[in-house]
């Protein structure tokens, strides 16, 4: 199925559920990936622990998302999608819930690797999900629309900062953990099966293929799966740095607690948009300049936020999220659209999983500037390689002729 027969489909009932439903995945994640951000003063206030004790916090459910990405991708080639993406979200969902039970550090670390575990297979599942579906028009559309989720759920995650108190930290993994297992029921009993390769019956589907090897090597895919991983790596890496350490570098920049929230909030929300609006041109003739302005604006942004101070940057925060989103939907997009649908999942998977260990050098990257003596400023501009080489990977990506096109 093409770009273009896509395209032609009409918008049907039964794909706006399907495509809601990846939404609120999407959503739990994003709020997810905020949580340990936004907890992370309450938590070092209550286990009496300095801010810079928090690396391993910080990290700990990016390194399960990235086993449980590769897995669950897999798995979903083989059993189905909706199927592995209800055990995701339920895993996710009960150890969020028992991360708020936590009594020291130790075991909160534990917990929210596990978490990462049922969250690994969430993401890629509703992003393969919604590139097989072909109900909903244009591909690249309803793939922005889904991963719009993500950062929507880390503005809510953000906007709590605002109205809870530090030390009610428990609450927030408490909503992180509650709104997973509503969304898997909802999944479990919504979602219809047999649709667009959805939990379709195993004669009726594609034979998943031999090897991980053949499905992300196979068919002249080799070089374009590592331009793609290596994307994902680096353009992960500046995201999660920015989602775990931006509130405290914009302290450092000269804004108050409160502001630092609110620009996080506006970080969030203008990758949101961006997000959307890059998805939508990437199915049209502008898909080429709006890659090229994302990828170009991001190093641009980096170097205007390490040299201004004061409240003045709380409206460059949102458009580096703007440009930092845009570039991660452009990625989802490309790699939704590489990988044929037998093999979509463990194309995704891999591709998240690469993009999770970004996730976890991105706070640690940080971490080590700092404790060197490193400014805000020098986090910033450490950046600017990561940015390059990443948006490097992305233009190449993007710019192929039809990158979009003929993928079933």
């Amino acid at each position: 199925m093409t770009s273009t027969s896509t395209a032609a489909s009409a918008p049907t009932r039964s794909g706006l559920l399907i495509l809601g439903l990846c939404f609120l995945t999407a959503l739990c994640e994003g709020f997810d990936v905020q949580a340990a951000g936004v907890t992370g003063s309450g938590v070092a206030h209550a286990f009496h622990v300095a801010p810079r004790a928090l690396g391993w916090f910080f990290s700990a459910s990016n390194i399960g998302l990235l086993f449980g990405a590769a897995v669950g991708g897999r798995l979903s080639d083989r059993f189905g999608r909706r199927l592995v993406l209800v055990a995701s979200l339920a895993v996710f969902g009960a150890f969020s819930l028992a991360t708020a039970t936590a009594q020291d550090l130790n075991t909160l670390t534990l917990f929210r690797l596990l978490t990462g575990l049922g969250l690994g297979g969430a993401l890629p599942n509703a992003i393969a999900i919604t590139a097989d579906y072909g109900g909903l028009s244009p591909r690249s559309g309803h793939i922005a629309i889904g991963y719009f989720g993500m950062p929507l759920g880390g503005a809510v995650a953000s906007a709590l900062t605002v109205v809870l108190p530090p030390d009610h930290w428990r609450e927030v993994f408490v909503m992180g953990g509650v709104s997973p297992l509503i969304t898997a029921a909802a999944v479990l009993t919504l979602m219809p099966s047999g649709v667009g390769g959805l939990d379709a019956e195993p004669a009726a589907r594609a034979a998943p293929p031999a090897s991980v090897v053949q499905a992300l090597f196979g068919e002249g895919r080799a070089m374009r799966s590592v331009a793609l991983w290596l994307g994902f790596f680096l353009m992960a890496l500046a995201l999660h740095l920015m989602l775990n350490w931006l509130p405290l570098l914009l302290q450092a920049q000269g804004l108050s607690k409160s502001q630092a929230a609110l620009a996080q909030v506006g970080f969030n929300l203008g990758g949101a948009a961006c997000a959307l609006g890059v998805g939508a041109l990437m199915d049209t003739a502008w898909r080429r300049p709006a890659i090229t302005a994302a990828v170009v604006a991001l190093p641009a942004l980096l170097l205007g936020l390490a040299a201004m101070h004061g409240p003045a940057i709380m409206s460059l925060a949102v458009v580096l999220g703007g440009a930092v989103l845009a570039v991660q939907v452009v990625l989802y997009a490309l790699a939704g659209a590489l990988y044929p649908q037998a093999v979509r999942g463990t194309g995704l998977g891999v591709g998240v999983a690469f993009s999770r260990v970004g996730s976890v050098a991105g706070p640690a990257f940080a971490a080590v500037l700092l404790a060197s003596g490193g400014s805000a400023a020098q986090v910033l501009t450490g950046l600017l390689p990561i940015a390059l080489i990443g948006g490097a990977c992305v233009l190449a990506l993007g710019w192929r002729r039809g990158p979009l096109e003929g993928v079933d």
